[in-house]
């Protein structure tokens, strides 16, 4: 008799220790307990020694920090009908554990296919050139897109990058063949402005040495030394038109009075 009410206590012994044992959940800093109770929520507890009613009480372990995941490279076809390859990365992370166990069936994989159909939608509404030029603007229209929807599960999109953008061969020939022309567009314009700043100043130039005949005597000067500076050249010396004038109402025959 002795005997068996040992083994009994013992047996008792063991059993409260694995209630005990099952009973502690020990939690993170960065991770909290979502506790039911006999199937229904309770409360969302931790960090830190949480104790639990075994067989009455189950509890999810949800993660609140930081997850980043990549989002496989999808095919869209742009506003002006062009098939381009756009893969990004998300980050998102846990803001109310009730929803994220209660309103989602494994809110990782489910806000990584919302991440991709996003992507899609939102880069579908956007021309090439903008897509190309605007990422900034594009990766925030697809953060407050996801941000939006997500927010019914607990999870907050802290940030989404589009990180490549692949065009095929004949796309990317087009493209370069269109930023030479730009190139060449911009070289055109700048000279034209050259020319007509030189026109401009030239029909100044000209304005003034009119209003003033000794100044072109002296650009006469000026223009024959540096001709002067090639021995090669053959010089003409102009003569002003004055002196001509002078010369031929001299020589000619006298004016009838």
């Amino acid at each position: 008799m002795i005997g068996f009410t040992f083994g009994f206590t013992s047996i008792l012994i063991v059993v409260a220790a694995i209630f005990v044992v099952s009973a502690i959940r020990i939690f993170r800093e960065y991770e909290r307990g979502v506790v039911f109770m006999l199937g229904r929520f309770w409360k969302v507890k931790g960090p830190g020694l949480v104790l639990i009613i075994p067989a009455v009480q189950q509890v999810v372990r949800i993660e609140l920090r930081t997850v980043v995941f990549d989002v496989p490279a999808q095919d869209v076809i742009t506003r002006d009908n062009v098939s381009v390859k756009v893969n990004a990365v998300v980050y998102f992370r846990v803001v109310d554990p009730e929803k994220a166990v209660i309103q989602v069936a494994r809110y990782i994989e489910a806000t990584s296919q919302l991440a991709q159909t996003t992507l899609r939608a939102v880069v579908g509404k956007h021309e090439l050139d903008t897509l190309l030029a605007e990422r900034e603007q594009l990766n925030a229209d697809i953060q407050q897109t996801l941000d939006t929807q997500t927010d019914a599960w607990g999870i907050k999109v802290s940030t989404v990058e589009i990180k490549q953008v692949d065009l095929n061969e004949s796309m990317l020939r087009a493209i370069a063949r269109q930023a030479e022309a730009e190139r060449e567009r911009r070289a055109k314009v700048i000279h034209a402005e050259g020319e007509l700043q030189v026109s401009e100043k030239l029909l100044q130039a000209a304005q003034r040495l009119a209003q003033q005949p000794q100044a072109m005597q002296l650009r006469y000067l000026q223009t024959l030394t540096t001709i002067a500076a090639d021995k090669n050249s053959t010089i003409v010396f102009p003569l002003p038109i004055d002196l001509l004038t002078a010369l031929v109402d001299r020589l000619g025959p006298p004016r009838e009075r």
